[in-house]
This record gives C-alpha cells, sequence and structure tokens, in this order.
C-alpha cells in the first residue's frame, strides 16, 4: 500500500468498500469499491486500488479512472481463500 499512495498519509472516508461478509465459495467473490468525487477536471479519483493482507502479492487491483469516468464506482471479483482484511484506497 505504500508504493500505491507513495508514502503519503491514507484518510479514512469518501470510500465505500461493498463485498459480503460471509460467503460460501471463496473462488470469486463480488466486491465494489465507490469514492465519493464529482469527477470533474478539477476534483476527481485518479486510481482506486484494493489490497489484500494475506494475499502474497497484497496489491490485488488497481484502477485508472479520470473525470470522463462519470461515477468513481468500480466493480470486480477476488479470490478470498480465508477469512483476511480487505481494504481500497483512492487516490484524489
Amino acid at each position: 500500500m505504500r508504493t500505491f499512495t507513495g508514502g503519503a498519509n491514507v484518510l479514512d472516508g469518501r470510500i465505500r468498500l461493498d463485498l459480503p461478509p460471509l460467503v460460501e465459495n471463496g473462488n470469486a467473490v463480488g466486491i465494489t469499491v465507490v469514492a465519493e468525487s464529482p469527477m470533474t477536471a478539477d476534483d476527481h479519483v485518479r486510481r482506486i486500488a484494493v489490497f489484500n493482507e494475506k494475499n502474497p502479492e497484497a496489491n490485488v487491483a488497481v484502477f485508472h479512472l479520470g473525470p470522463r469516468s462519470g461515477r468513481a464506482m468500480v466493480s470486480t471479483r477476488i479470490r478470498l481463500a480465508t477469512s483476511q482484511v480487505i481494504v481500497a484506497v483512492a487516490e484524489m
């Protein structure tokens, strides 16, 4: 996560990570990340990253956005072998 943030302080808020609290099969767990942003040329989300503490490669996904993205929302499916902490970070 430090590589993604470039050492900048990470602040809470303006981002929501939605995923089921419990799944029967961890092979394809749907997640959605939504960041609060007007998505204008002056104020928009540039990147959204998803990190997984127990994954050998902690960086699960990075999504690149721009003012023309319309809404700062991304959805994907990830594999989760066990219970673990998933973190989403947005670069504004």
